[in-house]
């Protein structure tokens, strides 16, 4: 808690995510680490698949564990004519909505914006989908790894005459859920002015197409369409990736025209250093196959660690290619507070387990953990008692099956 006692600036900022696995809820993560009330509403008995994903030892997943942190769970099913009835009540109370369904779902379930606004005429809806909420696509079902495809990132990944390959991360997901962050706190702006509530239409392909910088103009206009290149980034030299003598690589970045001299300089080519063709970005484009075997013969012969010692002492943009091990014993990770350590149970057995910092960091009023992902309903009895229901009321919607 800050100082202040506030939990962050989105303090009092009621949301309700209705939405699974990682786009809406990385969405709801973000506001709920900066001080909002997220109520996550999950089927009664499964809850979230996001709850099995990845590796798991019982019934909640590390992966869930993080998405879920500071969120309130409220098992709810929203086929039932009740269920419905307390989610509109519950939107009633809301300033934004997180949903991430095939478009038509909500409102198949009477949830959909016409209703909303009729509850609650400011709130923020955020609809995150595959293709978006029009369009000839809209119908089609969408999940990320298919939105890098259609936005433009998978031709890009890999080495040239090889499979595209992906990331090993929901990158489309996780964009999309940023992208309707700033969604929902551009309607929060909106509302707080007095405006009606604000419809956010976030497209997983759109959030990947967004990355994808100049690419579109430079094939309208230049006819040239982006390969996959490997390790660099066409028309930036150098910028790659070189072997070290004890197998390990290093990324080196030398594109600037003064570090490219310090850079030379570093690796013992002064030559290269005080070449005139060699001035400027567009000289070292046309010669990057020397630069590059350049630099790779001088990494060739050094320990990574060591290379990465020279390289820090020219002032070269260099570093090294870590794993998740490398990363859980970096020193600067841990004085960022990047590598949070939260009690788990195990195995049935209670554990201090490592998790990822709170980004981006706010001097004032800081986001934080104040609790991992609960368990499956861990407050529905506390929400639906903040709707007016009695004990007899929650008991009868759970023997229903409601709850």
């Amino acid at each position: 808690m800050t100082p202040s006692g506030r939990h962050g600036p989105l303090t009092g900022v009621r949301v309700v995510e209705l939405g699974n696995f990682i786009a809406a809820p990385t969405a709801g993560r973000v506001l709920a680490e900066f001080g909002g009330d997220v109520i996550k509403v999950e089927r009664p008995s499964t809850g979230d698949e996001l709850r099995t994903w990845r590796l798991h030892r019982g019934d909640t997943s590390l992966l869930f564990r993080t998405m879920a942190r500071n969120k309130r769970s409220l098992t709810l099913d929203l086929r039932a004519a009740e269920g419905q009835r307390i989610a509109r009540d519950l939107i009633g109370t809301a300033d934004v909505v997180l949903e991430n369904f095939r478009p038509g779902t909500l409102e198949k379930w009477g949830l959909g914006p016409e209703e909303i606004r009729a509850l609650h005429p400011s709130v923020v809806l955020v609809r995150i989908s595959g293709y978006g909420q029009t369009g000839p696509y809209r119908n089609r079902p969408g999940f990320g790894g298919v939105a890098e495809a259609l936005g433009g990132v998978r031709h890009l990944t890999g080495y040239p005459g090889l499979p595209p390959v992906r990331t090993g991360v929901s990158l489309a997901d996780s964009v999309a859920g940023l992208y309707a962050v700033i969604g929902a706190l551009l309607g929060l702006l909106r509302a707080r002015a007095g405006a009606s509530g604000e419809t956010v239409d976030v497209a997983l392909y759109e959030a990947v197409y967004s990355l994808m910088e100049s690419s579109l103009p430079d094939y309208d206009a230049f006819g040239v369409t982006r390969e996959a290149t490997g390790a660099v980034i066409p028309g930036v030299v150098p910028s790659n990736t070189y072997r070290c003598a004890d197998g390990k690589y290093v990324v080196v970045g030398g594109n600037n025209n003064a570090i490219f001299t310090r850079l030379m300089t570093a690796v013992g080519r002064p030559d290269l250093a005080a070449d005139p063709e060699l001035a400027d970005n567009a000289g070292r484009v046309a010669r990057a196959a020397d630069i590059d075997e350049a630099i790779g013969a001088w990494t060739a012969g050094l320990d990574s660690a060591a290379a990465l010692d020279r390289l820090a002492a020219a002032s070269v943009p260099s570093g090294p290619i870590y794993d998740v091990a490398d990363i859980a014993a970096d020193p600067h990770f841990a004085a960022r507070g990047m590598l949070e350590r939260h009690p788990v149970r195990i195995d049935d057995e209670p554990r201090e387990v490592a998790f990822p910092g709170v980004v981006p960091k706010l001097a004032e009023e800081p986001g934080g953990t104040r609790w991992l992902g609960p368990e499956l309903g861990a407050h529905t009895d506390e929400v639906l008692a903040e709707l007016h229901r009695t004990p007899a009321d929650i008991t009868r919607l759970r023997a229903e099956g409601v709850i």
